[in-house]
């Protein structure tokens, strides 16, 4: 299968893919802060920077893009139909990087939480879970 891109216009669109401060983030901020919860952006004195910090509560959020971390969605299940072995290698990096990152923070007396892209359509799933698990009661 060719390309649809040159390289050039191929690296200015990746260019634009953003790491933070992505649309499900924002979605995420938003509805934490209307919760009532207060909190702090991409500290990078953490492993993994998370996307969200509640440093009272020794917890963290982040919001992982579906496709970018293989959840177990049809967004995340999907194949890139273009360089499939080069996005299969950083995919599989992404997801290892993640989990070191949230077994570094548990040893740190941490506790993390990841909010799947998927999750944010469903407020009221979610609502509830940030809730217990800012309260504790997640496990």
């Amino acid at each position: 299968m060719t390309d649809v891109y040159d390289s050039e216009t191929r690296s200015r669109v990746m260019r634009t893919v953003k790491s933070k401060n992505t649309s499900p983030e924002k979605a995420v901020r938003s509805l934490i802060h209307r919760m009532g919860y207060r909190f702090r952006l991409h500290r990078r004195d953490l492993p993994g920077v998370p996307d969200l910090v509640f440093p009272g509560r020794k917890a963290v959020i982040f919001v992982h893009g579906c496709f970018w971390h293989f959840h177990d969605c049809p967004r995340g299940r999907r194949e890139p139909r273009n360089n499939a072995e080069y996005w299969q290698k950083k995919r599989t990096a992404n997801v290892a990087r993640g989990k070191r990152a949230i077994e570094e923070l548990e040893r740190l007396g941490w506790r993390a939480l990841v909010i799947w892209e998927c999750q944010i359509p469903k407020k009221n799933e979610i609502v509830k879970t940030i809730s217990n698990f800012l309260n504790h009661t997640l496990k």
